[in-house]
């Protein structure tokens, strides 16, 4: 029996900009708010949706991503029929060849699709922060009897030329697509997020994929192809909580907005919506007799002596006494030295700052000056690390790097 429904998870992505924080890791296995990953959310909201079968195409450094989907246990999707399959490049009779786009990823995993017979499938970005009930989304691509459906969100008018828009008309059917135009004709920006009917993905994938001039992009090739054949096409309006974290300030902003759910509209504590991950199986956080916390998310086997405010500590950190930690973002088994001041920092998995260390510069109003560590690195007693410093590589006792 066919399912409704198939999602497809585009999680191959490099993070370019996101520096040392992705040398060795995909950008949806970045870790978030935390006790996370950035993975967690499509696969929390697909199975909040009542999605039960997700595609993982994965490519670039997938190795912590594949061990941490696992058989999809924690997200409920270790099913017989469908659940979570992790579907990387592969040799095939005719060759094989990386994911080329976004297009040409889905195209080399028709088959999977084909083993559920679907009537519908969503494809999904695994780099998004975003709660989002597709099956909202759904009923509206039915209800409009569309082919295609995007998931649109207003933004600035001043903004819209950063974004691929869509111009659609007041019943919301799509009209034009716009690529990051000088002179926007609508706000509507693409999130990505794009619901096909079965029979229509299958015949534009394939028909690009025989065309040697395309880029096998959904943006600048599948979605323009649409229009041009004048397929039924709609924006689905989506106006909660939705944020690429493809930058340092931007994944360093999103982290600080879980911080304050009332204002922010990222509710990690939500009972009806609530984003699954996979268990650390650390015991549970120690903050000791003259510890300060004030403003914070402190998970699992932290052990805090110092100072640590409106920061997120992920599992296993150390904070010795004397530490301060402010305005910061802390990954797994990082550990703080006496004496070690930590500022409006990202500070990656496993890193070691040792006694007397300063990294990144106070908070300002309005600034966005993120200093970055990453996985593994020693910052040495005494070390100065400038406000917007990304450090892939250790720093000596005493040295200065802005």
């Amino acid at each position: 029996m066919g399912k409704e429904i198939v999602a497809m998870l585009l999680a191959g992505g490099q993070g370019s900009r996101l520096y040392g924080l992705t040398k060795k890791l995909a950008k949806p296995a970045v870790p978030f708010g935390g006790k996370y990953r950035i993975i967690d959310f499509p696969l929390s909201n697909c199975v909040n949706s009542g999605i039960d079968t997700v595609g993982v195409l994965t490519q670039y450094q997938p190795l912590v991503l594949n061990e941490y989907i696992g058989n999809g246990q924690p997200w409920d999707l270790d099913r017989l029929y469908g659940g979570v399959h992790v579907l990387p490049p592969y040799q095939q009779a005719s060759g094989s060849d990386w994911y080329k786009g976004t297009a040409n990823a889905i195209y080399q995993n028709l088959s999977f699709i084909e083993r559920y017979d679907p009537k519908y499938v969503i494809i999904l970005s695994g780099d998004q922060i975003c709660k989002q009930d597709y099956s909202d989304f759904l009923k509206f691509h039915k209800e409009k009897d569309a082919e295609f459906s995007v998931a649109v969100m207003e933004v600035p008018w001043d903004e819209a030329g950063r974004f691929g828009l869509m111009v659609a008309d007041s019943d919301d059917r799509i009209s034009e697509f716009q690529e990051k135009p000088k002179e926007p004709k609508s706000n509507l920006a693409s999130m990505g997020i794009y619901i096909f009917n079965w029979d229509v993905l299958k015949k534009y994938l394939t028909e690009d994929e025989a065309d040697p001039e395309s880029e096998n992009d959904f943006g600048n090739n599948i979605i323009p192809n649409l229009l041009k054949d004048n397929r039924r096409m709609y924006a689905y309006h989506f106006s909660g909580y939705w944020k690429d974290v493809g930058t340092i300030s931007s994944l360093w902003e999103a982290n600080m907005e879980v911080l304050d759910p009332e204002n922010s509209g990222i509710n990690l504590f939500d009972d009806d919506w609530k984003i699954y991950s996979r268990n650390s199986g650390m015991p549970g956080h120690r903050i000791f007799a003259d510890a300060v916390v004030e403003d914070c998310m402190v998970t699992d086997g932290c052990k805090i002596k110092g100072t640590v405010k409106h920061s997120i500590l992920f599992p296993g950190v150390t904070v010795e006494k004397g530490a301060v930690v402010e305005d910061s973002v802390v990954m797994g088994g990082t550990v703080i030295k006496a004496g070690a001041c930590v500022n409006c920092s990202i500070i990656s998995e496993k890193v070691e700052i040792g006694e007397g260390a300063k990294v990144g510069a106070p908070a300002q109003e309005g600034a966005k000056k993120v200093a970055t560590v990453s996985t593994g690195i020693k910052i040495g007693a005494g070390a100065v690390v400038g406000a917007e410093a990304m450090i892939e590589a250790d720093v000596k006792g005493g040295e200065c790097v802005e």
